[in-house]
């Protein structure tokens, strides 16, 4: 039988009362049918603001746990559970609270892109999009620890002067991203703006116009003046970018002549058939022990103040 995945997700929706978060990395299927797109910070806004009694977060783990930690009374459910994130992945929870137990007198900060584990024994998370204003609102006197992104970390250390110890953990994809292969795009297309996400290499950021988060990316490209860029971040976000500015010229980056490294695998784990059967079934659910939900959400609670 052949499903009209529009259709019953839309009716599942309406008999759920349920609201669809979307990241800017999933395909763009799923960001057309999904309530709100958005980078981690939006989600997370859109996620505590919500008045819905189920939320199907189209993204990764860490996404939907945040989504939970912040409501927990509200069933969280997300397609695909295998939706992992090698930034989490990298930063367990026992390693990260024994660095902690090695320098108690630093802050620590956490990108949004950890476990639940790592969050409760968090000071603060940050995105991308407010951590050089959170990190900016630290007493100078006091030390930062700064996890796991360790290319996050060296790009704030340069716009902040703030010097942190950092958690030496990359984004698979944005690892990936080749200096090279940016240069061959400058050379081929003299007239684009090369736009680059802060995970990236410092090697490849110094060849950016702007560095910011994947929303600050789509909002510089639509109030540009320039017709053309060069988009250093997983290329979902081209879908947004293309339906924002139609007559603009994107071009993805790749991670070198012949890879599709600008598609984060673990993202696109998510599908249409997916989204359907996990809101026909009720699950995969999030769940999380209370004391660990309770530990995780005051730091996401600091972030929401500060920025």
């Amino acid at each position: 039988m052949i499903v009209d995945y529009v259709a019953e997700i839309s009716r599942l929706k309406r008999e759920l009362n349920a609201v669809i978060l979307a990241h800017y990395y999933q395909d763009s299927e799923i960001q057309d049918l999904a309530d709100f797109v958005g980078d981690s910070l939006e989600l997370s806004r859109q996620a505590a603001a919500t008045q819905a009694d189920v939320i199907v977060f189209c993204g990764v783990v860490f996404m939907a746990e945040t989504a939970k930690i912040l409501n927990p009374g509200k069933l969280v459910l997300l397609p695909d559970m295998n939706a992992g994130c090698s930034l989490a992945d990298g930063c367990p929870a026992e390693q990260f609270r024994a660095v902690r137990e090695r320098y108690p007198d630093h802050v620590a900060v956490s990108y949004i892109n950890c476990s639940a584990g790592v969050k409760a024994l968090s000071d603060i998370i940050c995105t991308s999009g407010n951590a050089e204003k959170i990190i900016r609102q630290i007493p100078e006197d006091k030390p930062i620890l700064f996890a796991p992104d360790r290319h996050l970390g060296a790009f704030l250390e340069k716009k902040t002067g703030r010097k942190m110890r950092l958690w030496q953990g990359t984004c698979s994809v944005h690892d990936m991203f080749s200096e090279r292969a940016v240069v061959q795009l400058k050379v081929r297309h003299p007239e684009a703006l090369v736009i680059a996400h802060p995970e990236c290499d410092e090697a490849v950021l110094r060849h950016a116009d702007f560095v910011g988060s994947t929303k600050a990316l789509l909002n510089f490209a639509s109030g540009s003046e320039a017709r053309e860029f060069i988009v250093v971040t997983e290329s979902g976000i081209l879908h947004q970018m293309q339906k924002a500015c139609p007559e603009k010229v994107f071009h993805a980056a790749p991670a070198n002549d012949n890879c599709a490294c600008n598609l984060c695998p673990h993202m696109r784990l998510n599908t249409m058939e997916k989204l359907y059967e996990c809101m026909t079934t009720r699950g995969p659910e999030i769940r999380i022990d209370e004391e660990l939900r309770q530990a995780a959400l005051k730091p996401m609670q600091r972030m929401l103040e500060m920025s």
